[in-house]
């Protein structure tokens, strides 16, 4: 009676009147529920998947462990903190990323909607205010009279219907409860943060705003280098000295690697990263040697983050070598880059295409604790566990995203890669199948987007979603 009652009034009454109605009836005792869902970890994935089970009449019980001791990256009590970028990455639909986006705002994820309602200028990408954007989803969750918010430390993995979400940096009582569930040793790589910069210290006198090839707005600062100072720039970059991880064995994300670990594949390597300089000419029309890219991390603008600067270069040595940047000379740090393990699952060997333990089928497992990389891709993980978990609990068929989708595109990489060689990875236009016909290769990546899109609508349409 409760589902159907939630379901009900999900679809023909707004969500405020829908939450007085509810409250007032459990008051009343005239709705008896003695089940509910436990979702672990109030992060992206732990966020969007409360959400989602709520917004379908469900209770859950959202453990978030952050009130009584942080993990290293977190610093703030909020949910769905931010703690490596504030940029959700593309928002074009040409981009995997910025497909993924659009397939997630069609479902009404949450975490979406409030990053799109809390957006500061970034050119084409989704870039948010990290401080109201936590906040506004925090207080969502709090209030939400179906999810009861409990700010304890799970350290076992409890009976009945739970999405475990803790992400990368999942406490080490529960990664042992997990592996010992699962029987497979534990896999890891370290992460890195990069610096942020006070916007006021910046000297604007060398560093020209400018988007690449005049894309967007032009919402980011460039601090241009010519060979010379480059050359010098480089010379104690991979000199300096780092932070070295003690007892772990060192493996690195590449869509996260340290910019001095980049720095010593080859003199040349930023180049054709972080600091690759085409479609960035200076305003007198030269195109510098390298630059060095600021992106706003505030709405107010008073916070800049180094793009492509994670790092776990020591603090002291951080403060020499972005000073060396030109227009960086007194520029204040505000938050140094740090350096992290991050954890995560063997996800072919333990889950299945919509985040659900083939040996547990009561248990779900998503964020990047499952193996997706990404905020994004992080939010997708939650959403699909979430309404699979709704089917479980409504004794239907499991919601299988066709790959033709980004959702499980990605959901298909992780229950399909081969076990020996799991790495996490972003979404990508490689693990999408074939387009079928003939086409223009300039068209390719549009036309997944529009047969992606295509899909979704015909799966809205059949109910699926419901």
């Amino acid at each position: 009676m409760f589902i159907i009652l939630g379901s009900f009034l999900n679809r023909f009454v707004p969500l405020y009147i829908t939450y007085v109605i509810i409250i007032s009836l459990i008051r009343a005792g005239d709705i008896l529920f003695d089940s509910y869902v436990t979702v672990i970890g109030a992060g992206l994935a732990g966020v969007e998947a409360s959400y989602q089970l709520a917004k379908r009449g469900f209770s859950v019980k959202l453990y978030e462990m952050k009130k009584l001791h942080k993990n290293p990256a977190q610093q703030s009590d909020a949910f769905a903190e931010l703690v490596c970028s504030n940029s959700l990455r593309s928002d074009a639909l040409e981009n995997a990323v910025g497909l993924l986006k659009t397939e997630l705002r069609m479902l009404d994820s949450l975490v979406i909607r409030i990053a799109d309602a809390n957006r500061i200028p970034a050119g084409t990408s989704l870039t948010v205010d990290r401080i109201c954007f936590s906040a506004q989803l925090t207080d969502i969750i709090r209030h939400h009279p179906l999810i009861e918010v409990i700010d304890a430390e799970m350290d076992t993995i409890p009976d009945g219907e739970v999405i475990i979400a803790t992400g990368p940096l999942t406490s080490e009582p529960l990664f042992a409860a997990i592996k010992k569930l699962t029987g497979e040793d534990t896999l890891y790589f370290f992460d890195a943060a990069a610096p942020i910069i006070l916007a006021d210290s910046i000297d604007m006198t060398i560093v020209y705003q400018k988007s690449r090839y005049d894309k967007g707005e032009a919402s980011y600062l460039n601090c241009p280098m010519t060979i010379d100072e480059y050359n010098n720039w480089y010379d104690e970059l991979i000199n300096a000295q780092c932070v070295i991880p003690k007892d772990y064995e060192l493996k690195v994300f590449e869509g996260c690697m340290p910019f001095e670990e980049m720095a010593k594949r080859g003199k040349e390597t930023l180049l054709y990263g972080p600091m690759k300089p085409v479609g960035l000419e200076m305003p007198n029309g030269n195109r510098p040697y390298a630059v060095v890219q600021l992106r706003r991390d505030d709405i107010s603008g008073s916070l800049y983050n180094i793009v492509g600067f994670q790092t776990h270069l020591t603090f002291p040595e951080q403060q020499r070598i972005i000073k060396m940047i030109p227009g960086l000379a007194n520029a204040k740090i505000v938050r140094y880059g740090v350096m992290h393990k991050n954890t995560f699952i063997n996800a072919p060997k333990i889950i299945n295409a919509c985040y659900q333990m083939k040996a547990e089928p009561r248990i779900f497992i998503a964020g990047q604790l499952s193996g997706v990389e990404g905020y994004v891709e992080s939010v997708g993980s939650g959403m699909v566990a979430a309404l699979n978990m709704v089917k479980r609990l409504q004794n239907e068929p499991k919601l299988i995203f066709p790959r033709e989708t980004a959702l499980g595109a990605h959901a298909y990489y992780l229950a399909n890669a081969v076990p020996s060689f799991f790495q996490p990875m972003n979404i990508n236009h490689g693990l999408f199948p074939e387009l079928i016909g003939k086409h223009h290769k300039r068209d390719r990546k549009i036309l997944y987007a529009k047969r992606s899109i295509e899909t979704i609508k015909n799966m809205t349409e059949a109910h699926l979603f419901d």
